[in-house]
């Protein structure tokens, strides 16, 4: 694998999960120093990131992940819906019906009934969409849904784990795979609509639960706690 692949690869995965958040700024020879490569791979690869649209130049030597609020995670399932509703249709009217029907019995309501299964249950859906990519066969609609992944990666890593959501996601991407085996390309349309519906208003939800927490009074110290059991309710 080059230098430039190597960094650019550590660098996504670093910020998909969090380990870069956004706001993190990436100097240009502490980088370089930390992942052993020299400046002109790493350059290559935050110019990579950067088209991705994760990063952000601040200065000429200096770089920042971008920044990621509701306003675009609102446009990216704009984005993401019309891909994907396009691509559903199509694998309804070109892929294998064995394929997807594999799929939607691999999909069962036990796939995340704990913590342990989550990654299964990734992992799966991992799968599904390459079964997606495979039955639509168009390379320029598989390449922009590609770099929508991208971004839902981070998206869902901003988010917190929500159970009740992902046994509904389960469900709902069961639905998608049968109408997908089924042929029935209105009714893989609508069961995406319904499911990228759920997904925006869970992830906006959790996000602004996440900030509502953040910005709640903390608690009163021990010793002044004491003092008042009013102010104890109130925080």
């Amino acid at each position: 694998m080059r230098a430039s692949d190597r960094a650019y690869a550590t660098l996504l995965d670093e910020i998909q999960r969090g380990a870069l958040p956004p706001g993190a700024v990436l100097g240009e020879v502490e980088q370089a120093a930390r992942l052993g490569v020299s400046r002109t791979p790493l350059r290559e690869a935050l110019g990579r990131l950067a088209a991705d649209g994760l990063v952000v130049q601040q200065s000429p030597r200096v770089t920042a992940v971008s920044d990621v609020d509701a306003d675009d995670i609102r446009e990216l399932f704009e984005v993401r819906r019309a891909l994907e509703e396009a691509a559903v249709r199509l694998a309804a009217e070109r892929g294998d019906a064995r394929v997807f029907a594999a799929l939607a019995a691999d999909l069962t309501d036990d796939l995340v009934a704990d913590g342990e299964q989550r990654d299964a249950y990734y992992a799966l859906i991992a799968r599904f969409d390459v079964a997606i990519d495979a039955a639509v066969a168009n390379d320029y609609l598989v390449g922009a849904l590609r770099t929508v992944r991208t971004h839902l990666v981070r998206v869902r890593r901003l988010a917190r784990d929500n159970p009740a959501r992902l046994a509904a996601s389960v469900a709902e991407h069961r639905l998608i795979a049968s109408a997908i085996a089924a042929g029935d390309p209105d009714l893989a349309a609508h069961a995406t609509h319904v499911h990228l519906h759920h997904a925006l208003e869970s992830i906006l939800s959790s996000l602004e639960g996440q900030a509502h927490s953040a910005s709640a009074p903390r608690p009163a110290s021990s010793a002044r706690s004491r003092g008042s059991a009013a102010t104890q309710g109130a925080a």
